[in-house]
């Protein structure tokens, strides 16, 4: 029998080899680029707060905490701390105007910072849509979509230990952002909820991708009456992505993703008036607009 070389044997003697797989990897860390994770500025006292950038309704920031920190609050509610002191905060749509910050130490001593929140500025879209989707009537839509709500809620339950909230998030798919976060929906003259999350215009069956690393938490084969082909991914720290409308899903539910991998196709299953990707952000509980993560937002 004929006794291939082994993989390191090649990789040592083979420059031909090496270097093709060289220029493979600097060609997926060009295309696809990951963050170190968020910097600090130098500047920046360890015993202070530090957030990465301004809040906004519908924003998301990193913060780390003062070094010492024990427990962490945000009007009340306790927020998760990473091993390093960092922590993740999502403005709602419709979050009020002022939040409050606690820092607790161990002794009991208390570091607080007030936040002020900038509104948003929302609009009307009109959308040649049925309200109710791929259903053909509410009675319809009523008998499915309690079920569906009740996968929905179960996937943003999951907690992973995913880093990839860490990162710097890119664009699931290029094309024309067709609608905005925010804005209040117009469907063939009925008024629906507030559209929340991004709309990009794109063909179907386009290769959509993992903005950043994270788990499947939901991928749902059978169409659901709003979202369609719905597949959902928890990047940690309470962040989740939902991709909506899709013609055809490439991963499955537990799967461990990473930024730039493929992970579905573009289509118009459920509530949609055309082909296109819905890509919408949760914080725990609060909606955020994906636009705000991207390095152009």
């Amino acid at each position: 029998m004929r006794h291939w070389p082994k993989a390191e044997h090649l990789l040592r003697t083979n420059w031909f080899l090496r270097a093709s797989i060289s220029a493979f990897l600097s060609l997926v860390c060009v295309a696809y680029p990951v963050s170190a994770g968020p910097q600090v500025p130098p500047h920046i006292s360890p015993a202070e707060f530090w957030m990465s950038g301004a809040a906004v309704q519908g924003g998301l920031v990193i913060g780390r905490a003062p070094e010492g920190t024990h427990s962490l609050f945000l009007n009340d509610t306790p927020l998760e701390l990473s091993p390093d002191g960092f922590f993740l905060i999502g403005f709602d749509r419709d979050a009020p105007m002022q939040a409050n910050l606690v820092a607790i130490h161990a002794d009991g001593r208390k570091i607080e910072r007030n936040i002020a929140i900038a509104p948003g500025n929302w609009r009307i879209e009109n959308v040649a849509a049925n309200i109710t989707g791929g259903a053909k009537s509410s009675a319809e839509f009523q008998a499915r979509r309690s079920e569906e709500l009740t996968q929905i809620a179960s996937a943003r339950a999951v907690r992973s230990d995913s880093a990839g909230w860490r990162q710097t998030f890119i664009r699931p798919v290029s094309g024309r952002i067709s609608g905005l976060f925010g804005a209040q929906r117009i469907y063939n003259g009925t008024p629906g909820s507030y559209h929340n999350g991004m709309d990009i215009a794109a063909p179907t069956g386009r290769d959509f991708v993992a903005p950043a690393d994270g788990v499947v938490t939901l991928a749902a084969n059978d169409a659901f009456t709003l979202e369609g082909h719905l597949l959902m991914i928890d990047h940690g720290m309470g962040l989740n992505s939902a991709f909506l409308h899709a013609s055809e899903l490439l991963v499955k539910e537990g799967d461990r993703v990473k930024q730039g991998q493929v992970i579905g196709r573009v289509g118009a299953t459920g509530r949609a008036s055309g082909p296109h990707l819905h890509w919408g952000m949760k914080w725990n509980s609060a909606r955020i607009d994906p636009k705000l993560l991207l390095p152009s937002g």
